[in-house]
């Protein structure tokens, strides 16, 4: 299974409207789902405004995904950096040369911008940015989809009401 831990995050933005793209899910724990980007970017935008959103795990070779449903918020200074200082070196450099979602003119650009920011840490240590870092998912929902050929799927949804959590079956 290539890229398991890719998941698609759904928010909505301001005006109401639906964006979706691709994450990576870098954790989780009994607290919830996390995803890194740049709190300057659209999708932070979006959960600045509202932060309900949406995860699916799609495991398609499998016939299997993961759907889950909550509210987003920002990891720790601490929890962003362990992971930030994980990542490798090209990776760090990367977070502080992407304006996330804004427009650039060109690709030279860019290149350019990472030479610098390189030049700028030549020491090999790359600080955490301020506008960099994660989220936690702490699920309301859980929803697991097993596919069959006879299109008689079976759908397990976990529901999550005050501390406890209900499991339902649901029709295909």
């Amino acid at each position: 299974l290539h890229e398991p831990n890719a998941m698609t995050l759904s928010t909505v933005s301001p005006d109401g409207q639906p964006w979706s793209r691709t994450v990576l899910l870098k954790a989780y724990d009994g607290q919830g789902f996390v995803f890194f980007t740049n709190y300057n970017s659209r999708k932070a935008q979006h959960i600045t405004a509202n932060p309900k959103v949406s995860l699916l795990l799609p495991w398609v070779e499998l016939q299997r995904q993961v759907m889950i449903v909550g509210e987003a918020e920002k990891i720790s200074a601490a929890e962003s950096l362990k992971y930030f200082t994980s990542r490798p070196y090209n990776s760090q450099v990367g977070a502080w040369v992407s304006q996330q979602s804004s427009v650039v003119s060109s690709r030279s650009i860019l290149a350019a911008k990472f030479q610098e920011i390189k030049d700028k840490f030549k020491d090999g240590k790359i600080p955490l940015p301020s506008f960099w870092g994660g989220y936690r998912v702490k699920p309301t929902r859980i929803e697991f989809w097993q596919g069959a050929r006879s299109r008689l799927h079976d759908r397990f949804l976990y529901s999550k009401i005050d501390d406890n959590w209900t499991i339902e079956r649901l029709s295909p």
